[in-house]
């Protein structure tokens, strides 16, 4: 018996000592990170619709192509000043965040299958763009160019793009073809450039039938782009100066879910200029305006901070109420302009799904800003709702006014 108890004992240790062994084992101690000259391999199978490549594929000495994502290279970060070339089974290509100056066809020559380019946040001028060096590529469909040093719009392009984004560069011309083969450009991004009413007259936009988004904010803009494709869902134009919307400029364009013309000098607004099917949002903040006007029934959330009006008049707003069809409004800012008073309650009876009304500080007059006694209001909320919207309240009271100028100005190109 004292001999079993004793094996019995050195079982116990010897299984402790291997259960301890695995206790402190540190997976990781041999995990050995990827070297990026290397090439890799993949199961081809894993992408049943990609094209089989030679094995082993390829990457770029400079960049690194993870094994999890075998079609795409990144070479961002990396302070590069040359495009190196791309080996032809890429179809993804992060190049942003570098001192690129130039696009030569040479990199591209093998690139037959690449979809996506970033070019974004480097040094490239128009003129360091090859002729064709982007129209070659059939497969690509999104371009990232902005935060560059362009001067003229890039062109000519493939007929496959569907989205561009070339905000952030210094672009003021945009020749009368540049836009034409785009049949399937679906997100036009011209924020934050140097775009004037001239650039308008041939009407660029009026062909991109598919066209979804577009963005002109933050450039030089004193009247509406004309002619613009009945497509369109996203409207951005910030920051310009455009003074008059025209009656009837929206009539076609029924598909409008957001437009954004916060920071301009729009002073009236023709009464039933918004009577938009399908309109979600409308920022019409940091304005000359002086009244209210109608608003649609889709409308949800309304801007018009920083204006001139001096009383909401909710008539003009909602001129009838129908039961079977009621207004979808939920929020309306109203801070800094010259309202004495809140608006009526009638404006419950009109807008029955309100849940909150921003009044914050009114500007009376050019020395002197008040605040309202009923800062904001809320109703429908369940006790935990109202806790919180009280404290993002106070939260919002706390920031400073270039908080909220830098969240005007602060655009994202996707809405």
């Amino acid at each position: 018996m004292e001999i079993l108890s004793q094996l019995s004992i050195i079982h116990l240790l010897w299984a402790s000592m291997v259960f301890c062994q695995y206790e402190d084992y540190d997976f990781e101690d041999e995990y050995d990170a990827p070297d990026h000259e290397h090439p890799y391999y993949f199961n081809p199978n894993i992408h049943p619709g990609i094209p089989h490549f030679p094995f082993p594929l390829q990457c770029a000495r400079e960049c690194f192509c993870p094994p999890a994502f075998p079609l795409s290279m990144y070479c961002d970060h990396r302070k590069l000043k040359t495009i190196p070339n791309i080996p032809g089974h890429v179809q993804q290509l992060y190049l942003q965040n570098n001192n690129i100056e130039a696009v030569p066809l040479g990199p591209f020559t093998n690139a037959t299958f690449i979809r996506e380019i970033n070019l974004s946040h480097n040094k490239i001028k128009s003129h360091m763009i090859d002729h064709s060096v982007f129209a070659k590529l059939s497969n690509l469909v999104q371009l990232h160019l902005q935060h560059n040093e362009l001067e003229e719009f890039p062109f000519p392009l493939p007929s496959s793009l569907e989205r561009l984004l070339l905000g952030f560069n210094k672009i003021s011309q945009l020749a009368g073809n540049a836009l034409e083969g785009l049949p399937n450009i679906t997100m036009l991004d011209l924020c934050n450039n140097l775009l004037d009413d001239s650039v308008l007259k041939e009407k660029p936009f009026s062909n991109l039938k598919n066209l979804m988004q577009l963005n002109l904010c933050n450039n030089k803009l004193q009247t509406l782009p004309p002619d613009l494709p009945s497509s369109l869902m996203y409207l951005s134009l910030e920051n310009n100066s455009i003074s008059h919307i025209p009656e009837n400029y929206f009539n076609r364009l029924s598909k409008i879910i957001a437009l954004r013309m916060s920071h301009n000098n729009l002073q009236n607004i023709p009464r039933n200029t918004f009577n938009l099917p399908n309109l979600l949002e409308l920022n019409l903040g940091h304005n000359k305006l002086k009244q209210v006007f109608y608003i649609p029934r889709s409308l949800q959330h309304l801007y018009i901070e920083d204006n001139d009006i001096e009383t909401v008049n909710v008539t003009l707003m909602c001129p009838s109420i129908d039961p079977m069809n009621t207004n979808q409004l939920t929020y309306i800012r109203v801070d800094q302009n010259k309202l004495t008073i809140p608006i009526s309650t009638y404006i419950f009876f009109c807008f029955p799904h309100i849940r909150a009304i921003y009044y914050g500080e009114q500007n009376l007059n050019a020395s002197k800003s008040t605040q309202l006694r009923i800062p904001v209001f809320r109703r429908f909320l369940t006790p935990e709702e109202y806790e919180e919207a009280e404290d993002n309240l106070q939260t919002y009271d706390h920031e400073t006014e270039e908080d909220h100028e830098a969240e005007d100005n602060y655009f994202h190109p996707y809405f």
